[in-house]
């Protein structure tokens, strides 16, 4: 790891890419040459060259089930001045979203993404909200000039497992 991808993790916590279930990601209204691991893969979102795409038009939407309960603390989604993602919508377990009732639910937290969150600077997220979380969905809405393909270079997720947490809640009780 790079001492700059380590400067850009959120003190306390840590990458979350470890604890996805590849087997489950889904990614609708994906290009097929430019597809989600481009963004969201260790080594390949790394590659500035290599990009998510949306295909028909500039929506995408992600969902991203773990193999174990955790929080999420931030995110950090990296792409291009104009064609990177503006209004990324966080749905907290909720399974079988598609983009006809992506809108008939409230999302758990909503960001607009700024030219720096491009490049990279992490945004914190609503942490009560992600606090007991087996699956993400990430509804990108537009970008930022209102043109018809998004482009994402990197989706990072940060944050902590569940478990670690309860463990050291444990440790704690038996130490009195």
């Amino acid at each position: 790891m790079s001492a700059e991808s380590a400067s850009e993790i959120p003190k306390g916590q840590v990458d979350l890419l470890d604890f996805m279930d590849w087997s489950g990601v889904q990614c609708l209204n994906q290009s097929s040459t430019h597809s989600l691991p481009n963004a969201l893969k260790q080594g390949y979102r790394e590659d500035a060259g290599l990009n998510l795409e949306s295909d028909a038009d500039e929506q995408l939407l992600i969902y991203i089930p773990f193999n174990q309960v955790i929080k999420l603390h931030s995110f950090a989604i990296k792409g291009p001045e104009d064609d990177g993602p503006k209004t990324v919508k966080f749905f907290s377990n909720k399974e079988h979203m598609c983009f006809s009732n992506v809108n008939d639910f409230p999302p758990s937290d909503t960001a607009e993404l700024t030219e720096e969150n491009l490049k990279g600077k992490p945004v914190v997220l609503k942490y009560v909200k992600f606090q007991n979380v087996r699956s993400l969905t990430i509804f990108i809405e537009d970008n930022q000039s209102g043109s018809e393909v998004t482009k994402v270079q990197k989706i990072a997720l940060y944050g902590s497992t569940v478990e670690t947490t309860d463990m050291k809640g444990l440790k704690k009780i038996e130490d009195h």
